[in-house]
């Protein structure tokens, strides 16, 4: 009979907003911008904007189930309770397969920052140091956590500096929405949307904060503001130097925007990245722990140990072979198909449910602003994960 892991309270509400902007400000502010101005142009800041709007329906609804369901597990818990154990589950199969993708898709990042030419070996490398990581402990993991969010707060914050003091920045390349569509801006709320979603992160990681029904409410709209902060900080700056059409066609938006400071952007962005991915791999490992206790997942995997070796596992599996746009495209998706469920879970609950009610909407609009390619597969494997939980349920 396999072991099943009880978890200790460490975390409290400095280190759980930490882990949630480890997750949050990490590769995404240094290239979802651009593919986001391809999408919405001088809209880009209005897309921004309504990703952050659903991004804290989110995070109101996530904070309030929290404190009544503080186990790790996250969504994949609260659906269960409040909606029932399909929802549950296809709340956890959605984050679990969609944010394994992330992981590859983060470390792919590390990889292509730290060695262009050889970036499926980096990423790999860095998916097996960040699981040792984990498997040493949360507690080291917050530690180094902590680390990586400074270093890339202080070089955001020199980048912000430099391009308005440096007479790099114009405000007459403000135009602020004026050659964007309701399409192109929904586009780039759903791309930049994937950027906000780390604060899922602190919910997963329940059974491990201090005092869970005040530090958890407390810590993910801390995150999310943080966050929300920053990325429209950086996103104006980058607007005001580039401009929209400059800004769609960068490969490296810092970098190209402040040219002196590429050398720093560039370690930057790789640690950014790795952030990311350190967050990442704690919440997937803790969602596929919740599952296996359930037996959605092999039992096995009830022991957090053996989940989060798995999850390595499977993760280095997909950055030596997958596609990172492909892999981003796919994790949007099923994030806010996550995200729908947590909307819909905490709209049953007494009180304000116009807040879920705008988050369920946002989230259900965002997900099919995405291009065709991302819904048709986010689509399928959803088919596939209430396929095998129809199987398991006819075979019980």
């Amino acid at each position: 009979m396999c072991r099943m892991t009880t978890l200790v309270r460490r975390l409290g509400v400095f280190d759980a907003t930490v882990i949630g902007l480890g997750s949050m400000i990490g590769a995404g502010v240094f290239a979802a911008f651009g593919p986001a101005a391809r999408a919405a142009g001088s809209g880009l800041l209005l897309g921004l904007a309504a990703a952050a709007l659903v991004a804290y329906c989110n995070a109101s609804s996530s904070a309030r189930l929290a404190a009544l369901y503080p186990a790790s597990g996250g969504t994949y818990v609260y659906g269960r309770e409040r909606l029932g154990p399909f929802w549950g589950y296809l709340a956890g199969w959605s984050f679990v397969v969609g944010k394994t993708a992330s992981c590859a898709a983060m470390a792919l990042t590390v990889g292509s920052y730290v060695w262009p030419g050889q970036e499926r070996a980096i990423a790999v490398a860095a998916v097996l140091a960040l699981t040792a990581v984990n498997y040493l402990g949360v507690q080291k993991a917050a530690w180094l956590t902590r680390i990586i969010v400074a270093v890339v707060l202080a070089v955001l914050a020199v980048f912000c500096v430099a391009a308005f003091t440096g007479g790099h920045a114009s405000a007459a390349r403000l135009d602020l929405g004026a050659d964007a569509g309701p399409g192109g801006v929904l586009q780039a709320a759903g791309l930049l949307f994937f950027a906000f979603a780390g604060y899922a992160r602190i919910a997963t990681l329940g059974e491990e904060v201090r005092d869970p029904a005040r530090t958890i409410p407390r810590a993910i709209p801390l995150a999310l503001g943080i966050t929300l902060v920053v990325y429209a900080a950086v996103a104006t700056t980058l607007l005001a130097v580039l401009g929209p059409d400059r800004l769609a066609h960068a490969t490296a938006p810092l970098a190209d925007a402040v040219p002196a400071l590429a050398p720093l952007v560039r370690p930057a962005a790789a640690v950014a990245a790795l952030g990311s991915l350190l967050s990442l791999t704690l919440g997937v490992s803790r969602t596929t722990l919740a599952m296996a206790r359930d037996r959605h997942l092999p039992g096995t995997l009830a022991d957090l140990r053996h989940a989060e070796l798995a999850v390595g596992a499977v993760v280095v599996l997909l950055a030596a072979a997958a596609d990172l746009r492909g892999a981003i495209g796919f994790s949007s998706f099923g994030v806010l198909a996550y995200y729908a469920v947590a909307n819909a879970s905490a709209w049953t609950l007494r009180g304000n449910r116009a807040v879920p009610a705008l988050g369920l909407v946002g989230c259900a609009v965002l997900a099919f602003a995405l291009p065709p390619a991302s819904v048709v597969a986010g689509a399928a494997v959803l088919a596939v994960g209430a396929g095998v939980y129809g199987a398991r349920r006819a075979s019980s």
